[in-house]
């Protein structure tokens, strides 16, 4: 979320320079699969004198992939304020800081909480990826008890209804956090 808020708060920013980095930043993330993502990180940043646990590489690749995503989920929330709004804070003397952080990014979160709460259940999903850098998740489990019993579709059905354990309490708390920020009309 952090990475995704900052991310969205240069795309819309009167910067030119913070918009190109933010837009190249989402569109080369969002448009490179995570497996080749996470490879990078894991066998690249070695070479760069960076060493890092498959761990601590997969939670720093799943957040960088992740935030791009949420970016561009919160950026549509910020273009669904409407303009009257911003130019009146604008009209009031709020900076630009203020405006987003005032006006704008409280409505655009409300309007943003379903589409959020599917990017951080594909975050959830997304984590068997990290199955690829030996990082040791329901996948590397599943992988081991297959090979060991050879019960590939009953392992790998209890995998998904694991996965699916995970992800609908967290449907289901989005869903009453979205009813809850309703706004009537």
């Amino acid at each position: 979320m952090t990475i995704g808020l900052i991310l969205a708060s240069w795309r819309v920013s009167p910067v030119p320079p913070l918009r190109g980095v933010a837009l190249t930043y989402v569109e080369l993330v969002r448009n490179t699969p995570l497996t080749v993502n996470l490879v990078l990180l894991f066998f690249g940043l070695p070479k760069l004198g960076l060493t890092w646990s498959p761990k601590t590489t997969a939670i720093v690749g799943l957040s960088i992939y992740t935030g791009a995503f949420a970016a561009e989920v919160i950026r549509a929330g910020i273009n669904t304020v409407g303009r009257g709004q911003v130019e009146a804070a604008r009209a009031i003397g709020l900076s630009f800081g203020q405006v987003l952080r005032l006006v704008v990014l409280p409505q655009a979160l409300r309007a943003s909480i379903a589409p959020l709460g599917s990017v951080l259940s594909a975050l959830v999903r997304n984590t068997a990826v990290a199955y690829t850098i030996s990082v040791l998740d329901i996948m590397v489990r599943s992988d081991r008890l297959v090979t060991a019993t050879a019960q590939v579709i009953p392992v790998l059905a209890g995998a998904a209804l694991f996965y699916y354990s995970l992800t609908l309490p967290l449907a289901v708390g989005i869903n009453a956090l979205e009813r809850r920020q309703r706004i009537l009309r």
